[in-house]
């Protein structure tokens, strides 16, 4: 392990052992940086569209206000949710469904392209929507060697950290899961794609979300996160939105810091100290170490912050991100924690902005 990796490693296992301090009296400061113009987002290339006939329609779908077919509704949601995500302005999973997290998603997206920035989905939503981005939002995989060959962690109680510190890391469970999280997909979504497949065997066909890379064009420079409203958006050095993520933000019973701070440093695949002489949650009375990986407690990314014990991570459970309260730290998808670690720049501003609505 290179000193740098190590030195990365100590920084999450000191960060990790707490996310429930009390915030300082100082309030959030207002958002005082000026819209611009958001980065034009290059039409995704063209992967070889999906032959199932769900698929097509999927990739097909238009806003027809007269239907009543919930079938039809799923079928827009998927294409919005897959096209919202490759323009960085993420819904969480792509599940097919209605939620504050697609709305949220909608709406940041509606005021970037100056239209009406109520989180409805309108003609003027979808038609924008496809015209920066027309590739097919679904598209045929094939499972490969790799994929089913492991190693896979048996499942676990989420609150089970004695039995967590046990294993030699904290793996996915098994290809399902794995293969839903490259996706951006919530794992009954992809099952509803691919009805009676098993998802262990190489060599299958399936059909999965063209999700967006997790990249970005530009580098963070200021990150602002809403505590109200449970998102966080980041910004360029000219104050130009690069992307919207949903997240879970603290609770009023463990509220996240208010104020200005600034990124320490990244970690990827960072460990989980449990202290529960500083904590206040879980069972365990001894110290326990977590290993690294995408089911380890915070994820599969630590962003560090200067408030020390606080940071922007991931997280084991995608589909409750900004639906269940945290410890006091920022939670992100796994995949949208790493888009943004991948383009923070160290020093980059983070201003926590508003109060928490979510009780514990």
């Amino acid at each position: 392990m290179t000193g740098l990796v190590s030195r990365f490693a100590l920084i999450a296992v000191l960060a990790l052992s707490a996310c429930d301090d009390k915030p300082p009296a100082k309030p959030a400061p207002a958002n005082t940086v000026q819209k611009s113009a958001p980065p034009v987002v290059a039409a995704s290339p063209a992967p070889a569209a999906a032959n199932s006939p769900l698929a097509q329609a999927i990739n097909a779908a238009t806003l027809d206000p007269a239907a009543t077919d919930p079938d039809a509704h799923r079928n827009l949601l998927v294409r919005i949710q897959t096209l919202l995500d490759r323009a960085h302005f993420s819904p969480g999973v792509i599940d097919g469904r209605d939620g504050t997290n697609l709305t949220l998603a909608i709406k940041a997206f509606q005021g970037s392209r100056n239209l009406t920035a109520d989180g409805q989905i309108t003609k003027a939503l979808v038609d924008t929507l496809v015209a920066g981005d027309g590739g097919q939002v679904l598209v045929d995989y094939q499972i490969t060697p790799k994929d089913v060959a492991g190693p896979f962690s048996p499942p676990i109680p989420k609150d089970d950290y004695e039995a967590m510190a046990k294993l030699p890391a904290m793996d996915y469970q098994n290809p399902l899961e794995m293969l839903a999280e490259r996706f951006h997909m919530d794992e009954a979504l992809l099952q509803a794609l691919n009805p009676g497949v098993n998802f262990g065997v190489a060599g299958t066909t399936i059909v999965v979300a063209a999700a967006g890379a997790d990249t970005l064009d530009r580098k963070v420079d200021r990150i602002e996160i809403d505590k109200a409203l449970g998102q966080v958006r980041a910004f360029d050095k000219e104050g130009v939105e690069l992307a919207v993520y949903p997240a879970t933000v603290g609770s009023t019973e463990r509220p996240a810091p208010s104020g200005e701070w600034a990124v320490r440093t990244l970690a990827p695949r960072p460990t989980y100290t449990y202290d529960p002489s500083r904590l206040t949650f879980g069972k365990p009375k001894a110290k326990l170490t977590i290993k690294a990986g995408p089911n380890n407690p915070v994820g599969s990314t630590w962003i560090d912050l200067t408030k020390d014990t606080y940071g922007i991570h991931g997280t084991p459970d995608p589909k409750l991100v900004n639906k269940r309260a945290s410890h006091g730290c920022v939670r992100l998808t796994n995949w949208d924690a790493a888009e943004l670690g991948s383009a923070v720049n160290k020093g980059a501003k983070v201003i926590f902005m508003g109060a928490e609505a979510r009780s514990s």
